[in-house]
């Protein structure tokens, strides 16, 4: 097997050789070569035809945001973002991974030789699953995607109505992801109607861009949006709740009230948030009365839960391959079994509708009286 192509752009001298000197510590990986500028890029594109570019969010001339939009129309190919700690960055950021980005990686800010191992493995996963991802097209407007994936749900005119949330004989929804998750989510909440049980969502994130990604899907849906706060929340149908980046998301349950907080134990499967940790909570105080709803990501995190949570009676449904960004967590929890539907990304609306509508017994009492 050949390394793997990369290109680095970026506008600082020093960054661009500490990153290539990172990359190139790697066997499995290659710098090609190192443009200061989008225009020397582009290029650099054409004569070396790398597998992956890296691409500062911040640079002179031409932003990284405005390259990768006419790049993903011209030449569409893996990109890594690299994004600055800053509420800017992350907009930015959160911007990039809409128009096709795969994923990103800050600039360090590290102290210590400890944190600069972890920062040279974080840079080196991220691209290399870049490599293997499929670069899915973004949609042109909210319009367009909101109308794709609605059409998903439709139903036929005899049973057109999602029940009302109190009468659903599913308590919570739990949605899981990691790599290009953020805009799989998006599109799921996107095509969800208004009126649902409470929904959780674990997005691997960090906690600078959780809460600008919780306002983003809050605009791009009928379903309230917001990132779990610090205080234990009760749990509201028509709501999502995001985990907050660096904290898990915890599901508890009072009497038949359902609540959720943030947890600052370890990482678990090397990711905080993790997925496990949400759907085990939520396997522990719904059981079967759950859906989870594990998308696109790399790595094996949320595979084991889900399994746990169909054992326990839930419906759990992965996102297939074709349409996947990296079709590694849900292919782990095909593998396990722990899916018992395995759906393209638009079809997961219909899943999680279809059940909503089978009356709960509570419905079916009333209905006898």
């Amino acid at each position: 097997m050949r390394p793997i192509k990369v290109l680095v752009v970026d506008d600082s001298p020093v960054f661009r050789a500490l990153l290539s000197e990172i990359i190139e510590a790697d066997p499995d990986l290659s710098v090609v070569g190192c443009a200061e500028d989008p225009y020397q890029a582009r290029t650099m594109i054409k004569a070396l035809n790398p597998d992956v570019l890296t691409l500062d969010i911040e640079m002179p001339k031409m932003n990284g945001v405005q390259f990768l939009k006419n790049l993903m129309r011209l030449r569409p190919m893996p990109v890594v973002m690299i994004s600055t700690l800053t509420q800017h960055g992350a907009n930015a950021t959160l911007l990039a991974l809409e128009l096709g980005a795969i994923d990103y990686f800050p600039k360090p800010a590290v102290d210590d030789t400890a944190d600069l191992l972890n920062y040279k493995r974080l840079v080196n996963e991220k691209i290399k699953s870049a490599a293997s991802a499929q670069i899915i097209q973004p949609f042109s407007s909210a319009s367009e995607q909101r109308s794709d994936l609605s059409s998903s749900v439709t139903l036929n005119s005899a049973n057109t109505s999602v029940p009302n949330p109190s009468d659903s004989h599913v308590d919570l929804i739990a949605i899981g992801a990691s790599t290009g998750g953020t805009e799989a989510v998006k599109q799921l909440l996107s095509a969800l109607p208004s009126q649902m049980p409470p929904i959780v969502i674990t997005q691997h994130i960090s906690g600078l861009f959780s809460a600008a990604w919780a306002a983003r899907l809050n605009s791009a849906s009928q379903l309230t949006v917001c990132e779990l706060g610090q205080m234990s929340t009760q749990l509201q149908p028509n709501h999502a709740y995001v985990a907050a980046g660096d904290s898990h998301l915890c599901v508890t349950r009072k009497g038949s009230i359902l609540y959720a907080r943030r947890e600052d134990s370890p990482p678990v499967n090397r990711h905080k948030p993790s997925v496990d940790v949400m759907f085990d909570s939520v396997c522990r105080n719904c059981g079967k009365k759950a859906i989870a709803v594990l998308l696109t990501g790399m790595g094996r995190d949320g595979a084991r839960g889900m399994l746990a949570l169909r054992e326990a009676g839930a419906l759990t449904i992965a996102q297939d391959e074709h349409s996947s960004v990296v079709w590694g967590m849900p292919r782990v929890a095909v593998e396990l079994g722990a899916a018992m539907k395995v759906k393209p990304l638009h079809q997961i609306p219909r899943a999680i509708c279809e059940r909503l509508q089978r009356p709960s017994h509570a419905s079916l009492e009333r209905e006898r009286r």
